[in-house]
């Protein structure tokens, strides 16, 4: 991220507010629509990747939600992930893994299922953050309630949506109702339309498939900040990711964000300080830029003498 778009996320959210990441929850069973709804495809584009592309020049680092057995699935393996703990259940339980791993970062979550989603509404969401809140989220269209899955959620809401697991419930959309919340009108009234069904998915399909209705393109700038990354695991790294290689989109910019990222993915033991690292065959400083395509090697000590 350069200085200007620092700056500028810096003005939307107002000085003092915690930093701002990213959050796709992925970690649905899909069951109504009987095929993953991450994969759904629209204009050859999956939704997750397409949630991700949306969410990178607005945030300081883009997570996707995953429960623990989707963390090796191809398309999610191909971004940072952070791991539903098992504290709770459906979407609340990506919102509370997030806050517990990065406990100081303010959340933009996103579900991954809004095909009909743009740019401008998102804006529109950072513009109206309010941090002295514990969230800012969008008034539903169809019944004036919050949209929980496309909203901020601020540092001082994690021990209250804590508290609101503990008490044995788990809705996202009945926590922000019962909270501080900032609630706003949508600029674009379908924007967050959802999929959840086979019929569904037809039906936004032949809205975007019809001349003038697309789903919104990502402006290319807005994709300036992911990068494909090739990395190459050895020795202890190797086995703790069960994989020797692997190649992903990456929203790091240096060696090291980009290992903090695979922390949050793999059980990595090694703190930086004890690999080297090696870019496209040469040995690296952990601050230097990575850029698109870059081959990155996390090269652990060697054992023995």
């Amino acid at each position: 991220m350069d200085e200007s778009t620092a700056a500028s996320r810096s003005r939307r959210a107002g000085s003092g507010a915690a930093p701002l990441y990213g959050l796709v929850l992925a970690g649905g069973r899909s069951s109504r629509m009987q095929r993953d709804k991450a994969a759904l495809e629209y204009a050859g584009r999956t939704q997750l990747e397409r949630a991700v592309e949306l969410l990178t020049p607005l945030v300081e680092r883009v997570f996707v939600s995953v429960r623990a057995d989707q963390s090796g699935e191809p398309l999610r393996a191909r971004f940072a992930q952070i791991v539903d703990s098992g504290e709770a259940a459906g979407p609340i339980a990506g919102i509370i893994a997030a806050q517990s791993s990065h406990p100081d970062a303010a959340w933009l979550v996103l579900a991954c299922d809004l095909p009909l989603l743009d740019q401008q509404t998102l804006e529109h969401l950072l513009s109206s953050r309010r941090p002295g809140r514990q969230a800012t989220a969008y008034r539903s269209s169809r019944d004036g309630l919050p949209e929980p899955l496309c909203a901020i959620y601020e540092p001082s809401s994690r021990e209250a949506i804590r508290a609101h697991i503990a008490s044995g419930r788990d809705c996202p959309r009945k926590f922000l109702i019962n909270s501080d919340t900032e609630l706003i009108d949508q600029p674009e009234p379908g924007a967050l339309d959802n999929v959840n069904t086979p019929s569904e998915y037809g039906s936004a399909l032949h809205r975007v498939q019809r001349s003038g209705d697309a789903p919104p393109a990502v402006p290319r700038a807005a994709t300036t900040g992911a990068r494909r990354i090739n990395v190459q695991y050895y020795a202890l790294l190797r086995e703790q990711a069960g994989r020797s290689s692997e190649s992903f989109v990456t929203t790091a910019g240096t060696p090291r964000e980009l290992y903090e990222e695979l922390q949050q993915r793999y059980p990595f033991s090694l703190a930086p300080e004890m690999l080297r690292v090696a870019i496209n065959s040469e040995f690296a400083d952990w601050s230097q830029r990575l850029r698109e395509g870059d081959s990155v090697v996390f090269i652990p000590p060697v054992a023995g003498g």
